[in-house]
């Protein structure tokens, strides 16, 4: 039988290798990235002093209201991330720790990286043209629609992309603002037959979106139970699977009739 003594020690020796891994992991980089909420824009207006959404071939309504798309900052894909960072993102609601895989999915440095979110915005832009267009029936031989957005990389707008064309050309259909005066805000991915996608983060775009005025907030439908996980105060969720399908939500929403959906 071992010595009162020696079971100390015995658990001193196991216990030491135990602190120095824990010890060590405190400063070894780790395959994550912490993110906060980013910036948002209006796309019906103005960024960084050029038009969002400028579009020729055909009449432009004024607008008012705003429709923002959302992002989100992380720590860049060469950014050491150690176990406190880890720790800390954990344990506040204004921070979100993501593998670094899924906010960095291609790429081995911060160029190709950039080179391949600027791709995914051009692509995205292009669809969100299309398809808005043809949600209205217009044709896009006839109607040039270009979309400047500084700084911004990804396909997350594309949603919002779509919605301010349909609202800058035919508002809620009957002379009214797509908006009803109202700041939303959203985000989504958007294909040419106007299917939305999910993007991820939306529990932090929420904020984003609420610290910058929204009250109405489009959420790709299969996101809703993240959206609603640190839901702002005020701020109001309706889900979508469609451009056709958030146009209607809108139109209900902006003129009192109808059904909202809602999360």
């Amino acid at each position: 039988m071992l010595s009162r003594l020696t079971r100390l020690q015995a658990v001193a020796v196991c216990a030491f290798p135990v602190v120095a891994l824990l010890a060590t992991a405190v400063f070894v980089p780790l395959p994550f990235s912490v993110a906060q909420p980013g910036g948002t824009v209006n796309v019906l207006g103005e960024n960084q002093g050029d038009p969002v959404i400028t579009i020729s071939g055909a009449a432009v309504r004024e607008t008012r209201g705003q429709l923002r798309m959302t992002t989100i900052e992380a720590t860049g894909p060469d950014t050491d991330v150690s176990l406190g960072d880890v720790l800390d993102g954990w344990f506040r609601t204004d921070r979100a720790v993501m593998p670094r895989d899924a906010v960095y999915p291609s790429g081995d440095n911060v160029r190709e990286i950039e080179d391949y979110n600027t791709e995914e915005m051009r692509k995205s832009q292009d669809s969100a043209a299309e398809a808005a267009l043809n949600h209205l029936g217009k044709d896009s031989d006839d109607i040039k629609v270009t979309l400047k957005l500084a700084d911004v990389g990804g396909p997350s707008a594309g949603l919002l992309f779509s919605l301010g064309i349909v609202d800058k050309l035919n508002g809620d259909g009957s002379g009214g603002d797509l908006t009803g005066g109202r700041v939303i805000a959203g985000t989504g991915t958007i294909e040419a037959d106007g299917k939305v996608g999910a993007v991820g983060g939306v529990a932090l775009k929420t904020q984003a979106a609420r610290r910058d005025g929204a009250t109405v907030f489009l959420v790709p439908r299969a996101e809703c139970s993240d959206a609603k996980s640190e839901l702002p105060k005020g701020l109001r969720l309706i889900p979508v699977t469609t451009l056709k399908g958030a146009v209607t939500a809108l139109t209900a929403l902006e003129k009192g009739t109808g059904s909202v959906p809602g999360c």
